[in-house]
């Protein structure tokens, strides 16, 4: 299905509407009144600067936190108030569906932009979500292929299908990992856009570091 209009077309009171960062607009006005030091004092892990980190799932306090951009996340729980009672770190989502999930062995990486790549995820909008020992990995990985299903605009094939395709074959009791290898393979190299290029990172991230619960 397509799912025009875009905001770029009809937005705001049925106008053209642009669609800013606030992150971005909130610290471009703080370095013009404050100059460049409320930014670059800050120093964490070779990292520079500061960063918003929207963290949910299974930690004590979920909320927004402001922390230094080189924190990883340990520091991240950390500042949510460790995890929540009975549940143990198991895995995480360092910056919304499209990052995939990463283990908690990987807990020393700075969750900024750049350092995750060589790992097969990203920062992305920085939206991290915990998961713990009661979780499964195949649940979280199947639930980010529904929403890409879900947000897919259609205009593209390999995303539209591809994401429909996903779904299907992600219910299955065993993955069938060389099919959905190569449908994932496809959608990164001929999708259109980035949601349809970055939807197979849950679905490759889980094969390699939960292959067991596939």
């Amino acid at each position: 299905r397509h799912r025009p209009p875009y905001v770029a077309q009809v937005g705001i009171f049925g106008c053209p509407t642009l669609v800013h960062n606030v992150e971005t607009l909130h610290w471009v006005a703080r370095i013009c009144r404050e100059g460049p030091k409320v930014l670059n004092s800050t120093e964490k892990n070779g990292r520079k600067g500061l960063r918003s980190y929207s963290v949910s799932g299974r930690v004590a306090k979920p909320g927004m936190y402001e922390l230094p951009a080189g924190s990883t996340i340990t520091d991240v729980i950390e500042a949510a108030g460790g995890m929540a009672d009975g549940h143990r770190f198991k895995a995480y989502q360092p910056g919304g569906p499209s990052s995939g999930l990463l283990p908690a062995a990987m807990d020393d990486i700075p969750l900024d932009f750049d350092t995750l790549q060589p790992h097969g995820s990203f920062i992305g909008s920085a939206a991290v979500v915990v998961l713990s020992d009661q979780d499964s990995a195949k649940a979280a990985a199947l639930n980010m292929l529904r929403f890409f299903e879900d947000e897919s605009c259609g205009q593209c094939t390999p995303c539209r299908v591809g994401c429909e395709k996903a779904v299907k074959l992600m219910q299955a009791d065993r993955w069938d990992k060389p099919l959905l290898e190569e449908l994932s393979t496809a959608m990164v190299d001929a999708s259109i856009c980035g949601l349809g290029q970055a939807a197979p990172n849950p679905i490759r991230l889980v094969i390699k570091h939960f292959a067991d619960e596939v």
